[in-house]
């Protein structure tokens, strides 16, 4: 079965007024700018067609209607996975009365773990799924264009922050769904997906790894690229990039007490250099939880040096702000 259908059949099952990708229309973009093309080349050269024709660097066709059009779908199919998985996650991690309020109000009436799973397996899917679906669209758009406009398109993308493979809340769910297998909570399967979703130390490299429909494998390194060790207390910041929260704290040149929303929105990404990326930085909470409970030595061991420098910094700040206070 072709992608296109398979990903219809599957849209088809979710609940209505999801965001989708519109394959369909974006391909007859596409094939009308081909169309275009070729018409304007057979004018060129008397009516023949010469069969090497490419689009244009400025093509008005694509530029006017696939690359906003898609665009727009994947704003919104981001936004709706990071807001429902950002629900289902502090639902999770909620206690006491807090928790019953946010069972009350979500979509989620049965209050167990298994209804929490699955709700997170379907986010998972439908993130992944949608991801390829973005991807073999641009890949139909390469084989027409010159490969800059969609190496352009997707540098966009990345800085708009709509690339869901690398949203916190992929990570987060991935996590989620291994600690609750890790705690035994029975729950209906879904075939080729979750059955290779794994947490691993490779050569003592660790890695989160899941897989859907053979055509996608997402690996994600939890090693900090700062301290060069297994993440600590982890933060994604908005470009995706993972690190220690005392690491990102270094990076962002703020201290723990002050936390990374106090920082320069001119401060960069270690690694990708992109500004303004620390304010909107996410604790992974469920990351958290499945690191501390595989890697058992080091999460001591890191613990207890940590503590050491957490009290030295709050030690300082509190004497700089009494200090400030007196006029000291």
């Amino acid at each position: 079965m072709k992608f296109c259908k398979r990903y219809e059949e599957y849209m088809r099952g979710r609940e209505n007024g999801l965001p989708v990708v519109g394959l369909k229309k974006l391909k007859k973009v596409l094939k009308r700018c081909r169309r275009e093309l070729q018409s304007h080349d057979r004018e060129e050269v008397g009516g023949r067609l010469d069969g090497s024709s490419r689009c244009p660097d400025h093509c008005p066709v694509c530029d006017g209607t696939f690359f906003p059009s898609l665009l727009k779908e994947m704003s919104a199919i981001t936004g709706c996975f990071n807001e429902r998985a950002q629900k289902l996650l502090e639902l999770h991690l909620a206690s006491g009365v807090r928790k019953y309020i946010l069972w009350f109000k979500s979509k989620i009436r049965s209050n167990n773990h298994s209804s929490l799973i699955q709700e997170g397996r379907d986010l998972v899917t439908y993130a992944i799924i949608n991801s390829i679906a973005i991807r073999k669209i641009l890949k139909k758009y390469d084989k027409i264009h010159y490969s800059k406009q969609g190496q352009a398109f997707k540098s966009q993308a990345q800085s708009m922050h709509i690339e869901l493979l690398k949203s916190p809340w992929l990570c987060e769910l991935l996590a989620f769904y291994i600690n609750l297998r890790e705690n035994k909570v029975e729950t209906r399967a879904i075939p080729g997906l979750f059955e290779e979703c794994s947490f691993g130390l490779d050569c003592g490299k660790p890695t989160l790894s899941c897989s859907l429909l053979d055509s996608l494998k997402l690996d994600i390194d939890l090693t900090c690229s700062i301290c060069l060790d297994t993440v600590f207390d982890p933060v994604s910041l908005t470009c995706g990039h993972i690190f220690c929260y005392m690491c990102s704290c270094s990076a962002a040149s703020v201290s723990i007490v002050d936390g990374l929303k106090t920082a320069d929105p001119h401060s960069k990404c270690p690694l990708c250099r992109q500004a303004g990326v620390f304010e909107g930085a996410v604790h992974l909470d469920e990351l958290n939880i499945l690191l501390s409970r595989n890697c058992k030595e080091y999460w001591a061991q890191r613990l207890k040096s940590e503590r050491v420098e957490r009290i030295q910094q709050a030690k300082e700040h509190w004497q700089s702000q009494c200090q400030a206070f007196m006029g000291i």
